[in-house]
C-alpha cells in the first residue's frame, strides 16, 4: 500500500506541475500584445526520492514557478542605444528647424521664411551701390541703397527673433521632459519597493516587466545608468552619477533659471545641466540644440551683421553726401557690440538713415557727380571683412556648415535607429511571445497531463482491485 500511495502522490504531483505549466503558457498567450511583457517559461525542480524496502523511487518534479526570459546585457545595451538615438533625434529636429530659417525659396519660387533672403539681400545691397556708382546723384539709386539696407536689416532681425523663439521653445520642452522623467522615477522607486518585498531573491515577473518598461521610457527622455542592488532592487543615476533612485527612495530633479535659460539640479542642489546635456536621451538632444547649436548660429549671424554695418558705416562716413556734408552712419548697432564681441548685432541692427541724400557717394570734398566713395562701398562686396572672407562667402559657408551638420546628425540618427532595431529584434527573439512556440509547448504539456491522468486512472483501478479481492475487475486503458 505504501508503494501505491507513493505512486498516487507522484501522479498527483505530475498533474499539478503540468497544470501550473499550462497556466504559464496561457498567461504568455494572453499577453502576446502587452507592451514590455517578457516571455515566461516553467521551471522544474526534482522532488527528493523515497527509499522503501531498499528500493529508491523518484517522486517526480514540482513546477517551482515561471521564469522570465530576459537578458540584462541586452536590456542595458538597448537602454544605452535608446538614449543615443533619442538624443540625436531631438537634436536633428531642432537643426532641421534652424536650417529651414535659411532655406531659400521653395519650388514655387516663394520664400518660406523672413531670414531666407539674407544671402540675396547682401547681393542686392552691393548691386545697389554699384548702380549708385554709375549715377551718383540719382535720387532713385540712392533710395534703392536704403531700401536694400532696410531689407537686409529686417532679415537679420527676423532670423535672430526666430532663433530666440526656438531657443525659448526648446527651453520649455526641456522643462516638460524633466517633469516626465521625475514621474517615471517615482514609478520605478515604487516598483523597487514592491519587488524587494515580494521577490527579493527571485524573478518578479510582471513587476520587473513594468520596471523595465519604465526604464526604457526614461532612457528615451534622459541619459541614465542602472545598477542592480541586493533584494532585486535597482539604483538609477544620471550618466554623470547624480543619484535619482535608490531602492524605494526617489531623488527628483529640480529646475531654475540661470543665464536666461532653465538649468537643472539634483536633490543636493548641484547643477547637472551639463551632465544631462552630454548624457543622451531627448533632453540631451534638446539641451545640445538650445545651449550649443543655436548660440553658434546666433554668433555667426552677429559676426556677419556687425561686419556689414560697421564696414559700410565707416566707408560712408569717409565720403561726402549729395549736399557736400560728411557722410553719416547708415546702420545702427547695439551700443555693447564690438568687433571682438558682436553679440546682439543681428537682433539689434537697424537702418537709421532716412534721407537718401546723406549717402556719401563722393569722396570727401568732391562734388555730387563724383562716385569714388560709391565705388569703394561697392568694392566692399569683394573685401575679406567677415571672419577673413567676403560677406557673401561668409554667409554661404555658414549655410553650408549648418547643412553639413544636419547631414551628419541625420546619418548618425539613422545608424542608431538601425542598431536599436537590431537590439529590439534580439530581445524580441529571446523575450517575446511566439504563438507558434507556445502552441507547440501547449501540445507537449497536454500530452504530459494526459499521461499523468492515465497513470492516476490505472492506479485507481489497481487500488479498486486490491480492495475487492475475489471480485472480477475489468480495466481498460
Amino acid at each position: 500500500m505504501g508503494t501505491l500511495s507513493t505512486a498516487f502522490n507522484t501522479a498527483t504531483g505530475a498533474l499539478d506541475a503540468d497544470q501550473a505549466a499550462l497556466d504559464v503558457i496561457a498567461n504568455n498567450t494572453a499577453n502576446v500584445n502587452t507592451p514590455g511583457y517578457t516571455l515566461e517559461t516553467p521551471t522544474w525542480q526534482q522532488n527528493d526520492p523515497v527509499t522503501l524496502n531498499g528500493m529508491t523511487m523518484g517522486m517526480g518534479v514540482t513546477m517551482t514557478g515561471p521564469q522570465s526570459q530576459r537578458s540584462l546585457v541586452l536590456e542595458q545595451a538597448m537602454q544605452q542605444q535608446t538614449q543615443a538615438e533619442s538624443a540625436s533625434g531631438a537634436q536633428l529636429t531642432a537643426l532641421n528647424q534652424m536650417q529651414a530659417l535659411f532655406s531659400g525659396a521653395t519650388s514655387t519660387g516663394t520664400d518660406t521664411s523672413a531670414s531666407s533672403g539674407i544671402g540675396s539681400d547682401l547681393s542686392s545691397l552691393f548691386d545697389a551701390f554699384s548702380a549708385l556708382e554709375g549715377s551718383p546723384s540719382d535720387d532713385a539709386s540712392r533710395q534703392q541703397v536704403l531700401s536694400a539696407a532696410q531689407a537686409l536689416a529686417s532679415d537679420f532681425n527676423g532670423a535672430a527673433s526666430q532663433l530666440e523663439s526656438q531657443q525659448q521653445s526648446l527651453d520649455e520642452q526641456a522643462g516638460s521632459v524633466v517633469q516626465q522623467a521625475n514621474s517615471l522615477l517615482n514609478d520605478i522607486a515604487q516598483l523597487n519597493t514592491q519587488i524587494e518585498t515580494t521577490s527579493p531573491d527571485s524573478d518578479a515577473g510582471t513587476l520587473e516587466d513594468q520596471r523595465q518598461e519604465d526604464l526604457t521610457q526614461l532612457s528615451q527622455l534622459i541619459g541614465i545608468r542602472t545598477v542592480t542592488t541586493e533584494n532585486n532592487g535597482l539604483t538609477v543615476t544620471t550618466v554623470g552619477g547624480a543619484l535619482l533612485v535608490s531602492q524605494g527612495q526617489v531623488f527628483q530633479m529640480t529646475s531654475g533659471e540661470s543665464g536666461g535659460v532653465t538649468h537643472f539640479y539634483d536633490a543636493q542642489g548641484t547643477d547637472i545641466t551639463a551632465d544631462l546635456t552630454s548624457g543622451g536621451g531627448e533632453l540631451g538632444g534638446i539641451l545640445t540644440a538650445r545651449d550649443q547649436d543655436i548660440p553658434q548660429t546666433e554668433a555667426s549671424l552677429d559676426t556677419l551683421a556687425y561686419a556689414v554695418a560697421a564696414q559700410i558705416n565707416t566707408q560712408n562716413e569717409a565720403g561726402s553726401d549729395l549736399n557736400g556734408n560728411a557722410g553719416a552712419a547708415i546702420f545702427s548697432l547695439p551700443a555693447t557690440a564690438t568687433e571682438a564681441d558682436p553679440a546682439g548685432s543681428a537682433a539689434g541692427i537697424s537702418v537709421v538713415m532716412t534721407d537718401p541724400s546723406q549717402i556719401a557717394a563722393a569722396a570727401a570734398g568732391e562734388g555730387s557727380s563724383d562716385n569714388t566713395n560709391a565705388t569703394a562701398m561697392a568694392n566692399l562686396a569683394n573685401a575679406a571683412i567677415a571672419g577673413g572672407t567676403t560677406l557673401t562667402q561668409y554667409f554661404s559657408d555658414f549655410v553650408t556648415s549648418l547643412g553639413n551638420q544636419v547631414s551628419e546628425v541625420s546619418s548618425e540618427n539613422t545608424a542608431q535607429q538601425a542598431a536599436l532595431t537590431q537590439l529590439q529584434d534580439q530581445i524580441g527573439s529571446l523575450s517575446g511571445v511566439s504563438l507558434n512556440d507556445e502552441a507547440a509547448q501547449l501540445e507537449t504539456l497536454e500530452q504530459s497531463y494526459e499521461a499523468a491522468s492515465k497513470v492516476f486512472t490505472t492506479l485507481d483501478a489497481v487500488m479498486t482491485s486490491a480492495l475487492n479481492l475475489g471480485v472480477e475487475t475489468t480495466y481498460t486503458t
